[in-house]
């Protein structure tokens, strides 16, 4: 009798299922035998048979085994860095090949290609290649998840009501908006437990996202402006100071008043603190006169002062938001720091304030 087969493939898809339907027709007795294989294949794997050859039901099922046991470096798998800081993340698969970006302990992503020394990998905006040395696979990398990972709620509708307890009759703690994330604390049927600030809340499950959180890598434009928003916060912190009040009379007040007035009366009210400032600053240091006047009248130091311009505007009465201004520098309040300078934007690098550079 002739022999006749049908040609079947078997795909894989993560957590799918593949079924290999095959007939054969045997040469010792002529007798034809069908089998169906229903078996969980990996994501991505190989094809079974190919064209032109006649598959035993065991060597399939072999098959699927050798596919699931390399399911781990299978395209779309799991991968979590394993580092104490850092791993470069590179254009190619070289040492020597141009850096992507970094990704750091804790974090992990998925495999876009595997190879025996080098990983193709994406994660979140940083996709490049890593030395699998510094990387975790399969196993491994599903229990550092577990770990280190974070479980999150996140809202999908409006003005979601938040519960005391785990009802609708229950009253509300507060209302959330769709996109906003919070840690789930306990996962239940129809309710998550969530930290809802500082307390704990309830969210309807139904109106919800929960799954584990991982955090990604970054790449190197994101670290580039990472740091660049926590040099601008340092700044920020760096300029707003207190010190001592100094015990200042009516007519320091004046005197101030009236120089800030001179210098930045056409300022924003928060320029006018920033001369004030400068001039306390400059008050507090050992390279200055140790007196208010001592400091404004100094030879070279403010034009106004030396030209008789503060004098005149003290005759002439100080304007009240310059003195509140005087009040607040002497108050011991700087917004620039311990800066001691200032010139017209444009001429110096420093803290801009209105039309004033300070340093």
């Amino acid at each position: 009798m002739k022999s006749s087969k049908r040609i079947c493939r078997v795909l894989g898809a993560a957590a799918a299922v593949a079924v290999s339907c095959f007939t054969l027709r045997g040469h010792a007795g002529g007798t034809t035998a069908s089998y169906e294989v229903l078996e969980e294949a990996s994501a991505g794997a190989a094809e079974v048979v190919e064209a032109g050859i006649e598959p035993t039901e065991e060597e399939i099922r072999q098959k699927i085994e050798e596919n699931a046991a390399n399911a781990w470096k299978e395209p779309g798998s799991l991968v979590m860095a394993n580092v104490m800081q850092s791993v470069n993340v590179r254009e190619e698969p070289s040492g020597e090949s141009a850096l992507l970006g970094l990704l750091y302990k804790d974090c992990g992503g998925y495999i876009l290609e595997y190879t025996d020394e080098w990983t193709l990998m994406q994660s979140g905006d940083l996709t490049g290649w890593v030395k699998n040395d510094y990387l975790f696979f399969g196993q491994a990398a599903e229990a550092t998840l577990d770990e280190v990972g974070v479980y999150q709620a996140k809202v999908t509708a409006d003005m979601l009501n938040v519960r005391k307890e785990p009802s609708v009759d229950s009253l509300a703690a507060g209302v959330v908006d769709e996109g906003d994330v919070f840690e789930v604390i306990e996962d239940g049927d129809e309710w998550v437990k969530i930290n809802y600030e500082g307390q704990p809340g309830y969210l309807n499950k139904q109106y919800l996202d929960v799954g584990l959180h991982m955090d990604y890598g970054e790449t190197l434009a994101a670290i580039a402006v990472r740091e660049e928003e926590e040099r601008r916060l340092k700044r920020e912190a760096e300029r707003f100071k207190y010190y001592g009040v100094y015990a200042a009379t009516a007519s320091d007040v004046e005197l101030l008043g009236a120089l800030i007035y001179c210098e930045s009366g056409n300022q924003p009210f928060e320029g006018m603190v920033a001369v004030g400032a400068v001039v306390m600053n400059r008050l507090r240091s050992p390279a200055y006169p140790n007196t208010l006047q001592g400091v404004i009248y100094a030879s070279g130091q403010f034009t106004p002062a030396g030209s008789g311009a503060v004098d005149r505007r003290i005759a002439n009465g100080v304007p009240a938001t310059c003195l509140q201004a005087a009040q607040q520098a002497l108050d011991g309040f700087s917004n620039v720091g311990d800066a001691t300078h200032f010139r017209a934007v444009g001429r110096h690098e420093g803290i801009e304030i209105g039309g004033h550079v300070f340093w």
